[in-house]
């Protein structure tokens, strides 16, 4: 059976064993129309299949962050399947460190979600996507922002499913970083 909870920098390390891939088989491509005056297209478009792998760095472990941001304002979720970690998601908000916030208090960010490649398709992102709904609600907050590029067609398709309005589109958000500069930055919005 799997159990999704709450749970605390205890289970960091558990965190961190979850597999953070997507097999890509197409991406978003951005067309602009009358040079972006007219407006964009996104017309998916297929690609030789392969898998991003995106905890392949130190920043990307949940260990990590506790040691650079002050995570006070975090929740933390994980789904098992008996004791085995399955799936995990942070959400955050008031947190002067994190650019993604824009210095806002009424904004939530939806730091991660992760579910190992065995229980895609499952549920078990949708409930833990609802954990950090619900977290942010509580936490009287208006908006959960959320990041993804447009070569995660899958994570594109699952927040427009939730209702997030897709708010903003930069081309240019990894050109510092040669291995993404091919990767278009999409930022949602969903209103709480």
């Amino acid at each position: 059976m799997i159990v999704c909870k709450q749970v605390d920098r205890t289970y960091f390390p558990q965190y961190d064993s979850i597999p953070m891939r997507i097999n890509v088989t197409s991406y978003y491509k951005v067309e602009k129309l009358n040079r972006g005056l007219g407006g964009f297209a996104l017309v998916e478009t297929s690609v030789k299949p392969h898998v991003k792998d995106f905890c392949t760095g130190d920043d990307e472990s949940v260990t990590r962050w506790e040691k650079r941001f002050d995570i006070s304002n975090w929740a933390f979720f994980m789904a098992f399947d008996g004791e085995c970690p399955i799936g995990a998601a942070t959400v955050l908000s008031r947190t002067k460190e994190i650019n993604m916030l824009a210095g806002r208090d009424d904004l939530a960010v939806l730091w991660d979600i992760r579910v190992h490649d065995d229980y895609k398709g499952q549920g078990v992102g949708q409930r833990l996507f609802d954990m950090a709904v619900s977290w942010s609600r509580e936490q009287n907050l208006s908006q959960m922002k959320i990041e993804c590029q447009n070569n995660n067609v899958p994570a594109v398709k699952f927040y427009h499913k939730q209702g997030a309005v897709l708010s903003m589109v930069d081309e240019y958000a990894y050109y510092n970083e040669p291995e993404y500069r091919h990767e278009t930055q999409f930022i949602w919005y969903l209103q709480l």
